[in-house]
C-alpha cells in the first residue's frame, strides 16, 4: 500500500505539473491575442490616421510650416505640437488656426513630432522618465516600424478615445488607408460617383454627403432613427431626425419678436406680425455683426427665433440618449435666391451668415445635395422644375410640409420649406409646419451597424 501511495503522488504531480503547463500557455496565447487585438483596433485606426493624415496634408501644403517643425525639432528628441491639457497647439510652431482647429475636432489628446528615423525617440523613452510621455503612448512608439527613410519627419498622436496613430509627412501621409475613402465612424467607406451611397462633395472641400434615394445613412440617436447627412471636414457628422416632431410649429410666432421686445435698433424683425425668417438674433450669429442684411432689408435682430428657442432649450432638454456627443456648430443661416440656378453661388449665400449652437435644421442647400441626380436637380430652379422625379432621388424628402433655417432672400418673414409633394418654396414664417432637427455630432464617433433601416449605426 505504501508503494501505491507512493505511485499516486508522483502521478499526481506529473498532471498537477501537465495541467499548469497548459494553463500557463493557454495565459501567454490570451496575452498575446489581447494584445494583437489592441494593436489591430486601437493603434493606427483608420479614423485616426485620417484624421492626423489630413494635418499632415495641410502640413505639407506649405513648405514653412514643415521647416518651422524641423528647425523647432533640431538635435531633441520630439516636440510637442498639440496638448488638450495645456490649451491646445504649440502657439511658437506658428502652424496657425487650422492646427486647434482639426485637433479639437478630432478629439486630440497629445500630438508629438520626430525625427524621420525614430531610434532616437525610442532610445530616449529607454532612458529617460519623461512624464509628459505615459506608459501607454510609450508603448506605441515602441511598437512603430518605422526605418530612416528620406521623408520631412513623423507625427504621433494619442487620442482621447484611446486610439493612436502615427504618419510620416512625406507625399504619402495616409498610407494606411485609401485617400479616397470617407470615414464613418471608424468604418472606411469608398464613396461613389453614382446611385446610392455616399459621395466626395464637389462643393466642399473634405466633405463627405450621403446622395440618393435611400443609401446607408441610417444613426440611432436618442433611440430614434436619424439619417447622416454628411461628414464634414472638421470631422463632425451632421444628422437629421428621420421623421418630424410630432407636433407641428411656427419657425416664429407671430408679434414673438415685436417692435417692443426689439426695443430701438432692433429694426430687422420689428414688423413681425408675421414673423421674422431670421433664425438667431444678431449678437448669437458667428461674429456678431452688427445688422442682418437680406435683400431690401436689413437691421439687428435682438431675439432668436421662437423654434430656435424652443430647439434649444425645451427639446434639447429632452434629449437623453447620446446627448453629449451633440456639439456646438456652425450652421449656415444666410438667405437662399428663389431662382436660383447655381447651387455652389446658393451655399455661398447661405454662408454669409452663420449661428453656432447646438439644435437646428437643415439648409436648403443640404436638401438638393441629398439629390444623386445632380444633372437634373442639383440647383433649386431644376429641383422644382422636376421635383416628381427629383423626390425619387432624394433620401431626406419624406411627405408632409417641414421648414429648414433658411430665409428668403426678398422677405424678411418668409421661410424656406419642402413642401408636402417634394417641391422647395417660401412660406409665411408665423404658419405651422413640421420640424426635422438636425445636430452635428462630435468627430470622435465610434460606430458599429452597416447603416441599413433594420441595422443602423450605433453609437459605442
Amino acid at each position: 500500500m505504501k508503494n501505491n501511495r507512493g505511485f499516486l503522488l508522483a502521478e499526481s504531480l506529473v498532471v498537477s505539473t501537465f495541467v499548469l503547463t497548459v494553463l500557463i500557455f493557454l495565459f501567454v496565447q490570451y496575452q498575446n491575442l489581447m494584445t494583437t487585438y489592441k494593436n489591430n483596433t486601437d493603434y493606427n485606426n483608420p479614423e485616426a490616421i485620417y484624421n492626423l493624415g489630413s494635418f499632415g496634408q495641410y502640413l505639407n501644403a506649405d513648405p514653412s510650416r514643415l521647416t518651422s517643425l524641423s528647425d523647432s525639432l533640431g538635435s531633441n528628441a520630439y516636440i510637442r505640437v498639440y496638448d488638450k491639457s495645456s490649451g491646445g497647439c504649440n502657439v511658437n510652431l506658428g502652424l496657425g488656426t487650422f492646427c486647434d482647429t482639426i485637433f479639437n475636432a478630432a478629439g486630440a489628446k497629445k500630438v508629438i513630432y520626430a525625427g524621420s528615423d525614430l531610434t532616437n525617440l525610442k532610445n530616449y523613452i529607454k532612458n529617460n522618465d519623461d512624464s509628459y510621455l505615459n506608459q501607454s503612448l510609450r508603448d506605441f512608439i515602441r511598437r512603430i516600424d518605422a526605418d530612416a527613410i528620406e521623408n520631412k519627419g513623423r507625427l504621433i498622436a494619442q487620442f482621447d478615445n484611446g486610439y493612436y496613430a502615427t504618419v510620416a509627412l512625406d507625399t504619402e501621409v495616409i498610407s494606411d488607408i485609401s485617400t479616397d475613402a470617407c470615414i464613418i465612424g471608424g468604418q472606411q467607406i469608398s464613396p461613389v460617383t453614382s446611385g446610392d451611397g455616399i459621395y466626395k462633395d464637389e462643393y466642399e472641400s473634405g466633405r463627405c454627403v450621403y446622395r440618393g434615394e435611400n443609401p446607408n445613412n441610417y444613426i440611432r440617436f436618442n433611440n430614434e432613427l436619424w439619417r447622416i447627412i454628411a461628414r464634414e471636414a472638421d470631422g463632425a457628422y451632421k444628422i437629421v431626425r428621420n421623421e418630424v416632431l410630432p407636433e407641428d410649429m411656427p419657425f416664429d410666432e407671430n408679434d414673438y419678436r415685436d417692435s417692443e421686445s426689439n426695443g430701438a435698433g432692433g429694426t430687422y424683425c420689428a414688423n413681425s406680425s408675421y414673423g421674422c425668417n431670421a433664425w438667431a438674433a444678431t449678437a448669437n450669429m458667428v461674429g456678431s455683426p452688427s445688422e442682418f442684411t437680406n435683400g431690401d432689408y436689413s437691421g439687428t435682430v435682438l431675439l432668436d427665433s421662437s423654434l430656435n428657442t424652443y430647439l434649444n432649450g425645451e427639446y434639447l432638454n429632452s434629449i437623453t440618449v447620446n446627448k453629449d456627443k451633440i456639439v456646438n456648430h456652425d450652421y449656415n443661416i444666410g438667405a437662399v435666391v428663389y431662382n436660383n440656378n447655381d447651387l455652389a453661388t446658393q451655399i455661398e449665400g447661405e454662408k454669409a451668415y452663420k449661428w453656432n449652437g447646438k439644435v437646428g435644421l437643415i439648409s436648403e442647400s443640404d436638401y438638393i445635395n441629398a439629390n444623386s441626380d445632380m444633372n437634373t436637380c442639383g440647383t433649386l430652379s431644376k429641383y422644382n422644375s422636376k421635383y416628381k422625379t427629383c423626390r425619387n432621388t432624394n433620401w431626406m424628402y419624406i411627405s408632409g410640409t417641414w421648414w429648414s433655417l433658411s430665409p428668403d432672400a426678398d422677405y424678411s418673414y418668409y421661410v424656406w420649406r419642402v413642401y408636402d409633394v417634394g417641391y422647395l418654396d417660401n412660406n409665411i414664417a408665423y404658419n405651422s409646419h413640421g420640424v426635422r432637427p438636425a445636430v452635428y455630432l462630435t468627430s470622435s464617433l465610434s460606430l458599429s451597424g452597416s447603416g441599413t433601416q433594420s441595422n443602423p449605426f450605433t453609437i459605442q
